[in-house]
């Protein structure tokens, strides 16, 4: 991959588990106008990833869309096992270890990679994926959560 233009960003959960703190970062998203990929594990993941953003907020309503649902390209937030940028979304949220191939990710400009920080084996594969972000010398960001849900930037 040589786009230099594809940002990335690695979000490290620590205090919320993803299916709370991924709704909150995907309405901010929204809210700015950003087309949004979430590329889930598996396809129970992906269901999971969709109920927890239905729940979200009583006062708030993210239109998102599932394989199942269909009609990809109708949908400002899509969530798939695959990688296929179905929704010719900008931004891609890579969750629960999953990947993404170089020539996918030159469709995105940025690139969300959220791990579970009290999990050994995802910090490591985070680890892993930075390193070879950083080996392609992409701009990296690294965001941990703190104790108010929020973000800071460590590096």
């Amino acid at each position: 991959m040589s786009n230099t233009s594809t940002e990335i960003r690695f979000y490290h959960l620590q205090t919320q588990s993803l299916d709370r703190a991924l709704p909150a970062l995907v309405a901010k998203a929204y809210s700015g106008g950003h087309r949004i990929h979430i590329r889930a594990a598996n396809d129970k993941i992906a269901k999971n990833l969709s109920d927890a953003i239905w729940a979200h907020g009583q006062n708030s309503f993210i239109p998102h869309g599932t394989d199942k649902d269909g009609s990809a390209a109708h949908q400002p937030i899509w969530i798939s096992a695959n990688e296929e940028n179905a929704n010719n979304a900008a931004t891609i949220i890579i969750t629960n270890g999953a990947e993404i191939s170089p020539e996918a990710a030159k469709d995105f400009t940025l690139i969300c990679d959220m791990f579970d920080g009290n999990n050994g084996e995802a910090v490591n594969a985070a680890r892993a994926r930075w390193k070879n972000y950083k080996e392609m010398e992409l701009p990296l960001t690294y965001w941990q959560q703190n104790e108010r849900g929020g973000w800071d930037q460590k590096a």
